[in-house]
């Protein structure tokens, strides 16, 4: 067990990735055509009612973003994790892009191959996810491309949304405002593995609950 003071056995390393705990989210957007699509991802941060996302420019979730400029943000409770990972080799980028192929198949249904269910948004096109205790509406605000491909090809972005409506389900709700953190278990994405939150260890002094 590491201690407070334990400064003698640390290891200069560059992991491939750097997910070291960060929530999973489901955007879902639609095309030209009205067509849904699920984008599974697992890099976002949230600031007052902006998120950040950090999404792959040969996506179908960011063209859709870019063009339609509106999402849901849907936070899964930890149980979807299967029906997450039924969709991790899917896009709904047709052709597939160059990039994907290796490991990547097209498929138009997200929902039905991930055993999904729509539910109506109450103020974007995009539907939300049923099953998700959390399902933030939001607007594009502004993206800015983080990395280029060798061949010069936008390859991340990290791109901002405004949040415009939250619905969260009855059951994790406290009082009229509040989330209750005893009952809501977000989907935690780390390295690469899934897991859902430990005990409840504490809280910080700006807590309201």
């Amino acid at each position: 067990m590491l201690t407070a003071t334990d400064n003698n056995t640390y290891r200069t390393i560059r992991p491939k990735i750097l997910y070291f705990g960060t929530p999973v989210a489901l955007i879902t957007t639609i095309d030209e055509s009205g067509n849904a699509n699920i984008g599974p991802m697992s890099s976002v941060w949230a600031l007052g009612y902006k998120l950040v996302l950090g999404l792959g420019c040969n996506g179908k979730t960011f063209s859709n973003l870019v063009n339609q400029k509106e999402c849901v943000v849907n936070m899964p409770s930890a149980y979807l994790h299967e029906n997450i990972e039924r969709i991790a080799r899917l896009t709904g980028a047709y052709p597939v892009p160059d990039s994907k192929k290796a490991l990547y198949s097209y498929e138009k249904d997200k929902f039905s191959a991930g055993g999904f269910t729509k539910m109506d948004a109450q103020t974007v096109r995009p539907p939300a996810i049923a099953g998700c205790p959390l399902q933030l509406e939001a607007v594009l605000d502004n993206y800015t491309i983080l990395e280029y491909d060798e061949e010069g090809n936008p390859g991340t972005a990290a791109m901002t949304v405004e949040v415009i409506n939250v619905r969260a389900h009855e059951d994790i709700i406290t009082g009229t405002e509040h989330i209750n953190p005893e009952k809501w278990s977000p989907l935690i994405y780390n390295f690469r593995h899934y897991y859902a939150l430990g005990e409840h260890l504490g809280k910080t002094f700006k807590a309201e609950i």
